[in-house]
C-alpha cells in the first residue's frame, strides 16, 4: 500500500473516532428516578412529566412477585437520585440492596408509608370500614401483611403525597411544578374513588370472585364488598385449595353469577377450571403490579386500568342505573 493511501486511512479511522465522540450521548442532566412497581412509576409520570429520567425497574410484561434485581438494576440504583418503592412486604429485598450502596446523595421514598397495612385475618373477617372511612377490624398483628396497598384509590392519595415529597427533595427547583401536577391529579384519583362508591350502590350483588391471587383486599375494604378466591395468604408461590375451587363453583351456581375474574400476567388456569363447570364468563380483574408489553407501549396508566376494572366489576355484579 502506498504511503499516501495508509496516510488517508488514519486520517479517515482518526475522523471516525472524533466523530464517535461528538455523537456520544450526552449524560441526562436531570434526576434519575427508579420505581420498582408499575403503579409508583405512573404516578411520578404523572406528576413529574419530562422533568426526571424515570426508570421502572421491572421490566413490562414480568410478574411482580418473581422479580429479583439484578447486579445491572443495583447499578443503576446506585447511581439514582430517588429510589421508590413499594414497602418491605412487597419488595423484602430493597432493604438489604439499599444497605450496599454508597450514594449519599440517594433519597429513599417508601411509597406505602403512613398506610395501615392489612393481614390476612383482616381480609378474611372482611368487615368493611365505619362511618369514618375506617377499617372497622383493628387487628393489624399478623405476621404476614398485605402488599397491594394501591388497589384502594384513597392509599394511592398517600402515596402520591410520599412520592411528592421525594420529587421535592430531590429536585427542589421544580417544586412548584411538582406540587401543582400532584395536586391535579389527586383531584382524578378522588373521582375514580367517587366512581367506584356510585357504581357499588348500584349492583345486584357484592361479591368478588377471583380465580387469582388476590390482590383486591384494599380494594375490597374500601368499598364493603365480599372476595373470595381459592388462594389463601399473599405469597406468590401459593397453590391453589381444592375445595376453595369447589366452594367458588357453588358459590356462582347458587347464586346464579356470570363471571369469574382473573389476574394480569399470569396463566388462567383456575379460571378455565371453573368457567368449564359453571358457564360463567372469564374477565380480566387487573392488580396493576404490572402491565404487558402491548399496554405499556399503549400508555395504559393506573387510573385507565382501574376503569377497565370498574367497567368489568359493573358487568359481573349486574350493575343498574
Amino acid at each position: 500500500m502506498e504511503k499516501s493511501g495508509l496516510v488517508l486511512i488514519l486520517i479517515t479511522a482518526v475522523f471516525l473516532i472524533l466523530l464517535a465522540g461528538c455523537t456520544r450521548q450526552a449524560p441526562d442532566p436531570r434526576p434519575l428516578v427508579i420505581t420498582t412497581l408499575f403503579p409508583q412509576y405512573d404516578f411520578v409520570k404523572q406528576i413529574a412529566g419530562e422533568k426526571i429520567n424515570l426508570k421502572l425497574l421491572l421490566n413490562p410484561g414480568v410478574e411482580a412477585h418473581a422479580f429479583e434485581p439484578t447486579p445491572r438494576d443495583i447499578v443503576e440504583i446506585s447511581k439514582a437520585s430517588l429510589f421508590i418503592y413499594t414497602g418491605e412486604f412487597m419488595e423484602p429485598w430493597a432493604g438489604k440492596i439499599l444497605e450496599g450502596i454508597k450514594n449519599d446523595r440517594l433519597i429513599v421514598v417508601d411509597a406505602g408509608k403512613n398506610i395501615i397495612l392489612l393481614g390476612a385475618d383482616d381480609h378474611e373477617h372482611n368487615s368493611g370500614m365505619d362511618a369514618n372511612g375506617s377499617h372497622k377490624n383493628k387487628n393489624f398483628n399478623n405476621a404476614t401483611k398485605d402488599p397491594h396497598i394501591w388497589t384502594d384509590p384513597l392509599n394511592v392519595l398517600k402515596m402520591i403525597d410520599n412520592i411528592l415529597e421525594g420529587l421535592v427533595k430531590a429536585d427542589p427547583e421544580n417544586s412548584t411544578y411538582y406540587i401543582e401536577n400532584a395536586e391535579k391529579y389527586k383531584n382524578e384519583i378522588i373521582k375514580l374513588h367517587r366512581d367506584f362508591v356510585s357504581t357499588f350502590k348500584k349492583t345486584e350483588h357484592k361479591k368478588i370472585l377471583y380465580a387469582g391471587h388476590f390482590a383486591f383486599g384494599y380494594f375490597s375494604h374500601r368499598y364493603g364488598l365480599e372476595h373470595e378466591s381459592p388462594y389463601k395468604g399473599f405469597s406468590p408461590n401459593a397453590e391453589p385449595n381444592p375445595r376453595e375451587i369447589v366452594t367458588l363453583i357453588k358459590t356462582i351456581e347458587a347464586n346464579n353469577i356470570k363471571v369469574i375474574y382473573y389476574e394480569e400476567l399470569v396463566d388462567p388456569r383456575v379460571a378455565r377450571v371453573i368457567a368449564e363447570h359453571t358457564g360463567a364468563e372469564m374477565l380480566l380483574l387487573h392488580g396493576v403490579h404490572n402491565i404487558s408489553k402491548d399496554e405499556f407501549q399503549e400508555g395504559a396508566s393506573y387510573i385507565s386500568i382501574m376503569k377497565k376494572n370498574l367497567e368489568a366489576l359493573k358487568y359481573g355484579m349486574g350493575y343498574s342505573e
